[in-house]
């Protein structure tokens, strides 16, 4: 069994057998867990225009929405496209697209002068890939290109949750800065 730092690297190689063993792996989850948390602080402070509290949310959100996007992912590539071999649950999706998201720890350079924003685009570039590869192996597809049309659908999911989501929190602040006033 892979270290998690081998682990980590692997993911960042799109090493397949690295996403099978942690697929496979039920005591990954909290190792997953953790580069996700790493991505969020990684880009607060690439950022650096967040602050503590932005952070946190940031952390809060990400963690969030780590959970969602295996869930959605979790709905469509096993439920409404799955090919013959598609095997697949929410936690070993968790793990698997918790270590897809390693290329994200890179962002932490983009507090560099000049030059962070192209590690900073080179990083969600990269991070797109792996993400595919990752998907592809957690849900034992054969073909890329469903896999990336597992991610696109996703992805569009996702966005409408977490749009819908912060409508309804504008929303409910508006009508409590009605209500105060």
């Amino acid at each position: 069994m892979s270290s998690f730092v081998d682990r980590v690297v692997g993911a960042l190689k799109a090493d397949v057998r690295i996403f099978e063993e942690i697929e496979a792996d039920k005591t990954a989850l909290p190792q997953a867990m953790m580069v996700v948390a790493g991505t969020v602080i990684a880009s607060g402070i690439g950022s650096l225009n967040q602050g503590v509290m932005g952070v946190v949310a940031g952390l809060v959100g990400g963690l969030l929405g780590w959970v969602l996007s295996a869930a959605v992912i979790y709905l469509v590539g096993v439920h409404v496209m799955p090919e013959p071999t598609t095997r697949a649950d929410v936690p070993e999706l968790m793990r698997v697209l918790g270590f897809g998201a390693a290329p994200s720890l890179l962002r932490v350079f983009g507090i560099i002068p000049f030059v962070g924003w192209i590690v900073t685009f080179a990083a969600a570039v990269w991070g797109l890939y792996v993400y595919v590869i990752a998907v592809r192996q957690a849900l034992d597809y054969q073909s890329t290109g469903r896999a990336v049309a597992v991610c696109v659908i996703a992805m569009v999911i996702n966005l409408a949750i977490f749009c819908g989501f912060g409508m309804l929190v504008a929303g409910m602040a508006a009508v409590g800065g009605a209500v105060a006033s």
